[in-house]
């Protein structure tokens, strides 16, 4: 089991990354357009996992996860205020990509930086074994931690999400949207999300950040 030393030496590793700066996937054109930025909080006793995609620029700009418009709306999903979410004895927060990716040509964020996950994804998940639930958000952490598992597009796999969560597997997942407000058409279209799955999500938080 890695202890709080090498956990810490790990966020440490994490913190002053600069691989897809230094070694961009394609090339100079390919190239992170600002200064990298690695936001993850690890832990050795959160019992839950945020698994997200990759921060914005007003996370990227306070080194905060979730410190924006739609980290208030998954702190409501959860339940949660400020405080507990950003204790590190509640969850452990660990994006696809840890920098802020940038804007394509129609402003929208872009994907993770393919870089970040093969190179440190494997490393934080064996370094925090207590890990209990994983919430997987959006397509990119469907991906990766559930393969072959998931649907074939996010609204089924989040659907399907008694499928992940009732299970024997551990660490138990559940899926989600990303909790972003572009996303509140899809809500209002899948109205099972708010009736059903929040309810179990907000009473399997409580029980593991008691």
């Amino acid at each position: 089991m890695t202890n709080e030393l090498e956990l810490q030496a790990l966020g440490l590793e994490i913190a002053a990354c600069r691989f897809c700066r230094d070694t961009p996937a394609k090339g100079e054109a390919d190239r992170l357009p600002h200064e990298p930025r690695p936001v993850a909080t690890l832990s050795s006793t959160a019992r839950i996992l945020i698994a997200g995609q990759a921060p914005g620029l007003r996370v990227h700009e306070s080194g905060l996860p979730f410190n924006d418009a739609s980290g208030d709306r998954l702190r409501q999903w959860l339940n949660v205020d400020r405080e507990s979410f950003y204790n590190p004895d509640h969850f452990a927060i660990l994006p696809m990509g840890f920098c802020f990716p940038g804007y394509d040509a129609a402003g929208s964020d872009l994907p993770p930086r393919k870089e970040c996950a093969p190179r440190w994804r494997q490393k934080a998940m064996d370094a925090m074994p207590q890990i209990e639930l994983i919430l997987t958000i959006g397509q990119y952490a469907q991906a990766w931690h559930m393969g072959a598992g998931r649907m074939a597009s996010m609204t089924e796999t989040v659907a399907e999400w008694r499928r992940y969560l009732l299970t024997n597997r551990s660490p138990a997942m559940l899926p989600l949207p990303h909790p972003s407000w572009r996303n509140s058409g899809w809500l209002k279209r899948h109205p099972w999300f708010e009736a059903e799955l929040l309810p179990v999500l907000q009473e399997r938080v409580r029980i593991l950040v008691s």
